[in-house]
């Protein structure tokens, strides 16, 4: 059988690079991290890309980052909260593998970025309003984008990264080739 990719979706600080580890290490399979796959590309942090270039400039690198990591061997992807906003790369995402949201509360979302030092110093905030109304504003706006691209939705509130990773292994294995989604698995 031919192997998928399985990305993980969500915004920022929904436990996507902590999952997406311990998935590559019960399943054996590579892991990678678009955002870290960006920043090497471009020789800058995120912060810089945007303080340079601007979002577009970061999203140009992203999805060229994510064409090339497509056409790899089958990882378990983390993606970068915003990959899902450019239409090329939610087709990318969707051919490409099965697609876990991980989804959590504005206000849960607000505290892991807080206790989350090498996050905020990388990552520059994407409005000038308060962290959480900036989470829950910009949450609202891309849910219809994660829904969309999203085979299974998984509330990451209240969990520990190993228990999310174990709802993820009830939905997925590396060798699905066209998994179907359970609906009932956007209840959480």
């Amino acid at each position: 059988m031919q192997q998928r990719h399985l990305f993980l979706c969500g915004f920022r600080g929904s436990g996507k690079t902590s999952v997406a580890r311990l998935l590559g290490e019960t399943y054996e399979l590579p892991v990678v991290d678009l955002d870290e796959v960006v920043q090497t590309d471009a020789g800058r942090t995120i912060r810089e890309i945007f303080d340079e270039g601007g979002e577009q400039v970061f999203r140009d690198f992203e999805t060229v980052a994510l064409g090339t990591i497509a056409q790899g061997p089958t990882a378990v992807i983390a993606l970068g909260g915003g990959a899902i906003l450019r239409e090329k790369n939610r087709e990318i995402i969707r051919s490409g593998g099965h697609v876990v949201w991980l989804d959590a509360p504005a206000d849960v979302i607000a505290v892991r970025i807080q206790g989350d030092a090498a996050s905020r110093q990388q990552r520059p905030p994407l409005t000038a309003l308060p962290a959480e109304v900036e989470i829950e504003t910009t949450l609202d706006q891309r849910r219809p984008l994660y829904e969309a691209v999203a085979d299974h939705r998984v509330a990451t509130d209240g969990l520990s990264v190993r228990q999310v990773a174990q709802k993820i292994q009830t939905l997925w294995s590396p060798t699905d080739t066209d998994a179907d989604p359970l609906p009932e698995s956007f209840a959480g």
